[in-house]
């Protein structure tokens, strides 16, 4: 189950973080400003939080199988209807129905994560999910690449070919997973009593004492909505991812913008980029592990260090020049970091509130995550279009596209320092 959600998440991201490489060839061909075109990534990801609000809870009420393979379906759809843009409302409208299609895999597919692995080792379990997440970012930035520079097409094909993979991914996923052990004749990993006795004995933030199989039956949406948005230790934890989501989703959009530059066609610095990717999802899977062995499942630990962590690399990152070898380096630590939190910050949902309403934290705490993410977008594309420098390698002047660096390294040490109000 582990494996076959994995597999199918592993394509998701070919659905939703491409549109950074398309960026320069829609300015250049529909004459869409920087700023405008950071709008379609708020628009994105805010109709992603408010699915994921939506869509985590149906992931409690209906199984997280059929959402997540539905939703790999309808992203590939509106991905193809979004090639066939011609201008803003085209292109618009499209890209935010394909953002809350795409938050029918998160949460759902968490949901089938919780039931099937115990607490004491959801980090690595999440942590493993992470890496496949990590490595759709990879693919999210290596397809665009082979479709502009290798197969020399035009942006639209950006939004045709990669997202076939996620078709696969859905259809793959419906057959083969099962939402609980029960099932497939397995017994439960949860025995709530003793989950709930070890919590405490760890000193680790609690859910309520009574806990899952009865909820199962007895809870309606509006009461785990009700104990979700009550659990204050749980609320910091989704502001603190909101700012981590921030930092995240600065990076993923606005760094391949940064390496592609004005001549995009020729740009070898492009391919320093997918740097950021693969440490993501190497980071990911760290995360998780560190989380579970070294600080021994208490969250906040890892949140806050490797946030602080990713803070540092991306200052380091607005100090050296475009193209710079040392680059690859610096932006692999700065994904590393920066994702590496991510295993942490969803294994809180079911130590915090059981797993019976994983669901719908999930959803809760990514709707906090992208609702924060869609502010910086624009924010990020109206500083660059506001400051311009020399470049020195064509002499041109180009838009300043480093400020992306500093306002990351801003909303990681905000998340740090929120993340230690999650301890007990």
């Amino acid at each position: 189950m582990l494996l076959a959600t994995m597999f199918c998440y592993l394509f998701y991201y070919t659905g939703r973080q491409t549109f950074g490489f398309a960026i320069p060839c829609i300015e250049e061909e529909l004459g869409l400003s920087k700023t405008t075109l950071g709008y379609f990534g708020t628009s994105l990801l805010w109709a992603y939080a408010i699915g994921q609000a939506i869509n985590g809870n149906l992931g409690d009420k209906y199984g997280g199988r059929l959402m997540m393979s539905l939703g790999a379906v309808l992203s590939c759809g509106f991905n193809w209807v979004v090639s066939f843009g011609v201008g803003f409302w085209s292109l618009f409208v499209p890209w935010t129905g394909n953002g809350f299609v795409q938050s029918m895999g998160w949460a759902p597919g968490s949901k089938v994560m919780s039931n099937w692995w115990g607490h004491h080792e959801r980090g690595k379990a999440f942590g493993f999910l992470m890496f496949a997440a990590g490595m759709s970012s990879v693919l999210a930035f290596i397809t665009p690449l082979l479709v502009l520079k290798t197969l020399d097409l035009d942006w639209r094909w950006i939004f045709r070919l990669p997202v076939l993979l996620l078709l696969v991914g859905g259809a793959v996923y419906y057959l083969i997973v099962r939402d609980r052990p029960e099932d497939l004749g397995y017994d439960s990993p949860h025995d709530d009593l003793a989950e709930d006795a070890k919590k405490a004995e760890d000193k680790e933030p609690v859910a309520e004492a009574v806990e899952d199989s009865e909820y199962d039956a007895a809870e309606t949406s509006l009461q785990r909505y009700k104990v979700v948005l009550s659990n204050w230790r749980f609320m910091a934890a989704s502001i603190a991812i909101g700012f981590q989501s921030s930092a995240r989703y600065g990076l993923l959009i606005w760094v391949p913008v940064h390496f592609l530059g004005k001549d995009w066609k020729n740009s070898q610095a492009a391919w320093i980029s997918i740097a950021l990717p693969v440490g993501m999802a190497l980071g990911a899977v760290t995360g998780g592990w560190i989380s579970d062995k070294v600080f021994h499942s208490v969250r906040w630990k890892l949140i806050s260090s490797f946030m602080t962590l990713a803070a540092i690399a991306s200052m380091i990152m607005f100090f050296l020049p475009r193209g710079h070898s040392a680059g690859i380096i610096i932006l692999f630590l700065c994904g590393f970091f920066a994702y590496g939190s991510q295993s942490a910050f969803w294994a809180l949902c079911p130590d915090l509130l059981g797993h019976s309403r994983t669901g719908t934290g999930v959803g809760i705490m990514d709707f906090f995550a992208y609702l924060f993410a869609g502010l910086v977008s624009p924010l990020i594309g109206r500083m660059i279009e506001s400051h311009t420098v020399l470049d020195s390698a064509t002499g041109a002047i180009v838009d300043n596209t480093t400020l992306v660096f500093p306002v990351v390294a801003a909303a990681c040490i905000i998340s740090a320092v929120i993340g230690l109000f999650i301890r007990r």
